[in-house]
C-alpha cells in the first residue's frame, strides 16, 4: 500500500481524478489500497467526506454520480487483462456498497489502466479485456491509442456531457444474472408488487422495471419534479426493497440495488423513454449498466419493457431516450444460444492526478492510540 504521512500529518494517497461517461470519481490502484475490505472502505469515506450531504471534508461531489470509486490492479484470472472493482460511495451515510457495478466509470478503466502501465498500449486501437469484480463478468473496452498513447480529444459526443471526446467502446459480453445468476431472477417476466406490473431484471445491473403510468405519471417528468415527489419516492422504495427480497437481495434496503426504473412510450423515435433512478434519486440521464439491461429487457419477451418497445430482434440499436438526451446499445448473439453482447460508446477525460489526503481516518487512527 502506497500511502504516506504528509508534514501536516494527514495520510497520503496516489489518486487520479477522472471522468467516465457521466460519471467521475478517483481511480485508485489495487496495490495503494488496504488488501482488507473493512480497513479500504475506512479509507474511501474518508477520501471522499461520506456522511455529510455536501462532501465537505473531502473529494466527493455530493451526488451519486461524483461519489464513486474506481479500484484497478492486475487481473485475477487469465482470460482478463486487468481487474475493476467499483465502490459507490453514499455521500450523506457512512455507507460503501461494492455489490453494483458501474458503466459510465468502466469507461475510464482502460484509459487509466493503460497510463498506468498495467496495459501496454498499442497502435491505433487498444483492446483491454476488463474483469469486473463486483458481478464477475467481462468487458471489452476499445480506446483510441495513436502511436501507443491514449487520445482522449476527439469528435464524439455523449448526452449528459458538453462536448467531444474520443470514443470508448464498452461491449458487455455476457451481461446477464450479475447477482443473481438469472436474468428473470424471480423466473418469472413479469409480476406484481404493491398493485404495480413489474419485470425484475438482473442484467449488468439487477433492476425492478415498471411503467411510469402505473404510479400515476406521464413519464416525462423532470428529475427535479420527481426528485421533489416524496411520496413517489417513498412507494418506489418500497416496491424497490420487496422486489430485491423476490431477487434474493435481502438486504436491499441497505443497499443501491436493485435500481428501481419508470418505462413509457417516448415522444422520440426511440423504442423506451426511461427514468433511472440510483436508487433514490433520479439519475439526470441514464447509467450504461442501466442501459444495457433495460436494451435487454427490451427484447426479452413477456417484460414490461418489451410490452412498450415491441422489440423483437436481438441484432441491432435500442434507443433508450433519458432526460439528458438518447443512449444507444447495439445488442447481437453469435448464435441463437450464445450470451447477448450489448455494447455502448462512452468517453472519459484524465482531470486530475496527485496525492488525496485522508484526514479524518488519520483522526481516528490518533484516537484510537489515546485510548
Amino acid at each position: 500500500m502506497d500511502s504516506a504521512v504528509d508534514s501536516n500529518d494527514l495520510i497520503s494517497l496516489p489518486c487520479v481524478l477522472m471522468r467516465g461517461g457521466t460519471s467521475k470519481g478517483p481511480f485508485f490502484l489495487a496495490s495503494d489500497l488496504p488488501a482488507e475490505p473493512a480497513q479500504r472502505d475506512r479509507v474511501l469515506l474518508a477520501v471522499m467526506g461520506a456522511g455529510h450531504p455536501l462532501q465537505i471534508d473531502g473529494i466527493g461531489g455530493g451526488n451519486a454520480l461524483s461519489s464513486k470509486v474506481a479500484i484497478v490492479g492486475r487481473a485475477s484470472r487469465r482470460d482478463a487483462d486487468v481487474d475493476y472493482l467499483f465502490a459507490q460511495v453514499v455521500n450523506d451515510r457512512q455507507l460503501v456498497d461494492t455489490s453494483p457495478n458501474c458503466g459510465n466509470m468502466l469507461a475510464a478503466v482502460a484509459p487509466f489502466a493503460i497510463e498506468a502501465g498495467l496495459v501496454p498500449a498499442g497502435h491505433p486501437q487498444t483492446q483491454v479485456c476488463i474483469h469486473n469484480v463486483n458481478t464477475g463478468k467481462l468487458i471489452r473496452a476499445t480506446v483510441q491509442t495513436p502511436h501507443g498513447r491514449v487520445a482522449y480529444r476527439g469528435g464524439t459526443r455523449i448526452a449528459g456531457v458538453p462536448g467531444q471526446a474520443a470514443p470508448i467502446t464498452l461491449s458487455f459480453l455476457d451481461a446477464a444474472g450479475t447477482r443473481t445468476g438469472e436474468l428473470l431472477p424471480t423466473g418469472m417476466p413479469r409480476e406484481w408488487i404493491d398493485g404495480v406490473e413489474v419485470s425484475c431484471v438482473d442484467c449488468a445491473i439487477p433492476m425492478v422495471l415498471m411503467r411510469a403510468s402505473d404510479l400515476g405519471l406521464a413519464g416525462d417528468e423532470s428529475p427535479g419534479e420527481l426528485n421533489a415527489d416524496a411520496a413517489l419516492l417513498a412507494r418506489m422504495e418500497a416496491i424497490r426493497i420487496e422486489a430485491g427480497r423476490r431477487m434474493g437481495i435481502a438486504d436491499a434496503g441497505s443497499r443501491v440495488i436493485p435500481k428501481p426504473v419508470l418505462l413509457s412510450r417516448p415522444s422520440s423515435g426511440a423504442a423506451l423513454r426511461v427514468r433511472y433512478f440510483m436508487p433514490h434519486q433520479c439519475h439526470g440521464a441514464l447509467a450504461v449498466t442501466g442501459g444495457v439491461g433495460i436494451a435487454t429487457a427490451a427484447v426479452t419477451a413477456g417484460t414490461v419493457a418489451h410490452a412498450l418497445a415491441a422489440c423483437e430482434e436481438v441484432a441491432g440499436q435500442v434507443l433508450l431516450e433519458h432526460p439528458g438526451g438518447c443512449l444507444e446499445v447495439a445488442l447481437e448473439r453469435s448464435a441463437p444460444d450464445a450470451p447477448v453482447v450489448a455494447s455502448v460508446v462512452r468517453t472519459a477525460r484524465r482531470l486530475f492526478e496527485g496525492r488525496v489526503f485522508a484526514g479524518e481516518l488519520q483522526h481516528d487512527a490518533r484516537r484510537s492510540q489515546a485510548a
